[in-house]
């Protein structure tokens, strides 16, 4: 019997369905030689420090670092994932052949491996890798299996993730919290959460500590259109104002027109990161949003897979595309002038040596029904990306126009589209709220001018002031963690930059989100700004191994390396290891008494009730520390080592938490 093991029920069931495994069974379906059976995301999951040693219990500085020995695995705690285990577990004991069917990344590589060491697997297991769930892209992916130790490295790289966050996670949050924290909240510190923070809290500081100076800019306008001196900005009133005398009741004069023609590409395809970037610009979806939609868009065969970092796709997917274009039968108007037509195959597209695990996203050729808002937006962004690189290019001109008055030179242009080519597919999106200070309306179209033409104009010199930098939104910041705390607008330079990056594409939402949970930061508008947690939290950081972005980017491309068999995972644990005593070894001698206040959203006040006019006591404003599945009754309280861990009605608590002991779970 072949049991196939897949990352969802809903997966499982297309799956079994090509496979003929049609017949349904307790956590499994069955048929034709074959099982196929499901996790629900992670099933299993590293050790927590208690389960190592007694002495990791209770949160106290005299014992850390925690660096296991060995670091081991294990199910999580709920009785719906011990059920389906056991199902799975069962299956694979009797199983002649495993397939893993997990999702094809880093990630679904490390959930599959760890429910099979779990079960202590014996027998040989394939792997199954496709970009989309049709039933043609499974049949093709079975009828090419690989064999599991193919992908050795990509599972190494997911377990060394995972070791890397617990070892940096569990004892840096320790070691904040109880060295500045009072007892009374938790300092979550993260290997990508925090340099994701620091970027949020220096730009708040970049912005607050802005002090702005005037400047002058002098300007005339001439037949409607408004020119600029040439000169630039004027660092003081008196200079712009003594050339605005020098030019009043003179005449303009045309000296110079020049017009240059250009070419514009279509923009490239979707990775996970841009889509998030252009979903949080046009329809204001947060990250996580866009990752949700997308992941159910894929899940529904309508698109490919989505946690992908490239642009490009594999030379394979090339004769696929008049298929998907004909199917695409909502965007017929677009797609009916590429029909019957060899299509373009251009490098910016098809690359191979650009693409690694999977190809950029786009649609799979099923027809959509029943889409949800934020589906049917993200969809369209899919497809029409995917149309508009097998259009032409768009072709414009820019003319530039100079002139002249007295000893003054001006200047302005404007952008004429020539030929639309593929902005017939996109429309651009202005947004004024990201055009750079000064910059005008490129696209301007301006009125025909002769050279040495003259008249009347109307001078003016305008004050204006310099402005400081923008807050980040979801859009600007996942951008700035794709390249490890630089923004960068150019394409081409991007994917240069991916290497170094922090987080992965499929985790950066979750990071934003986590933030957010953690009463780190706070959104205003579409403006992400920190709390005063947050700011009090990266200014006692000192260790610029914990805060910077350009560091956990190196530690991203190492794991990267490990993937492609460039770096070794042993090295890079020995590193983090060694970088997590030297942290402790740093915090431990800090004297300096620096605290960190506990801050608690205030909830808004309710109206008081007109059947009492008596008001309820108040709780003590409390803050939590670890998740329930760490409260045993009757252990050492994990915050405070000092009470006791009690259950109340509906949650568990430390029995000194009246003693200013913070740790209480729903209470």
């Amino acid at each position: 019997m072949i049991v196939c093991i897949a990352e969802k029920p809903s997966v499982a069931r297309d799956i079994a369905k090509v496979l003929g495994a049609n017949t349904s069974r307790e956590g499994y379906m069955e048929g034709n030689g074959y099982q196929v059976t499901w996790t629900f995301g992670h099933l299993c999951t590293l050790k927590e420090p208690h389960d190592y040693t007694e002495q990791w219990k209770a949160w106290a500085l005299s014992r850390l670092p925690m660096i296991p020995q060995r670091f081991g695995i294990k199910l999580i705690a709920d009785k719906g994932v011990e059920k389906q285990f056991k199902t799975i577990e069962s299956l694979f004991q009797k199983a002649d052949e495993i397939v893993n069917c997990g999702d094809a990344g880093q990630e679904g590589e490390l959930i599959q491996r760890w429910v099979m060491q779990k079960a202590a697997v014996k027998c040989p297991v394939k792997r199954l890798w496709i970009s989309s769930l049709t039933e043609e892209s499974i049949r093709e992916g079975f009828k090419n299996l690989k064999d599991q130790s193919d992908y050795q490295s990509l599972y190494e790289a997911g377990l060394s993730r995972a070791i890397g966050d617990w070892l940096l996670g569990m004892n840096a949050t320790r070691l904040y919290t109880l060295k500045y924290g009072q007892n009374r909240q938790v300092l979550s510190i993260g290997r990508v959460q925090t340099p994701t923070l620091a970027l949020i809290v220096n730009r708040y500081h970049e912005i607050v500590n802005f002090k702005p100076e005037a400047y002058w800019v002098l300007s005339t306008i001439y037949r409607d259109t408004t020119f600029t001196a040439t000169k630039g900005k004027y660092g003081s009133v008196e200079d712009g104002q003594k050339d605005l005398q020098s030019i009043e009741g003179k005449e303009f004069t045309v000296t110079d027109i020049s017009t240059k023609k250009g070419t514009e590409a279509p923009p490239r395809l979707y990775d996970l990161t841009s889509l998030q970037v252009e979903c949080n610009k046009k329809y204001n979806l947060s990250a996580d949003q866009t990752l949700q939609t997308i992941q159910s868009l894929y899940e529904k065969k309508y698109t490919t897979y989505p946690r992908v970092d490239t642009t490009y796709l594999s030379d394979d997917i090339y004769p696929k595309c008049p298929d998907i274009l004909a199917k695409l039968t909502n965007y017929a108007d677009l797609t009916s002038p590429l029909a019957g037509k060899k299509l373009p195959k251009s490098k910016k597209v098809f690359d191979n040596s650009k693409v690694t695990d999977h190809h950029a996203i786009i649609p799979t050729g099923v027809v959509p029904q029943g889409l949800s808002f934020a589906e049917e937006k993200v969809y369209d962004e899919v497809c029409r990306h995917f149309i508009a690189v097998f259009y032409p290019d768009c072709q414009f001109a820019t003319t530039t126009v100079l002139g002249k008055v007295e000893e003054v030179e001006f200047k302005t242009s404007g952008k004429q589209i020539l030929v639309p080519g593929w902005r017939e597919v996109i429309k651009p999106m202005k947004q004024e709220e990201e055009k750079k200070e000064g910059q005008e309306d490129e696209e301007k179209t301006l009125p025909i001018f002769a050279k040495g033409e003259h008249g009347p104009h109307q001078p003016q010199l305008a004050e204006k002031w310099t402005s400081p930098p923008k807050p980040y939104t979801e859009a600007t910041l996942l951008r700035t963690m794709e390249t490890a705390g630089k923004l960068v607008d150019d394409e081409s330079l991007r994917e240069v930059m991916k290497e170094n990056g922090i987080g992965r594409p499929s985790t950066r939402a979750a990071i934003i989100e986590t933030l957010f949970k953690r009463n780190y930061i706070k959104k205003i508008r579409k403006s992400l700004e920190p709390t005063p947690t947050g700011i009090e939290l990266i200014g006692l950081i000192r260790e610029d191994l914990l805060k910077s972005a350009e560091l956990t980017g190196i530690w991203e491309k190492k794991l990267r390396e490990i993937e492609q068999h460039k770096y070794e995972a042993r090295q890079f644990l020995d590193e983090l290891k060694q970088m997590v005593t030297e942290i402790v070894t740093t915090v431990m001698m800090d004297n300096s008494n620096r605290r960190v206040a506990a801050v608690v959203e205030e909830k808004p006040k309710k109206a008081a009730s007109k059947k009492s006019a008596t008001p309820k006591p108040k709780k003590p404003k409390t803050t939590s520390a670890e998740p329930n599945s760490d409260a045993i009754i009757g252990q050492v309280c994990p915050l405070c080592g000092k009470g006791h861990v009690i259950k109340g009605k509906t949650a568990y608590g430390c029995s000194e938490w009246r003693n200013g002991c913070g740790w209480r779970q729903g209470f």
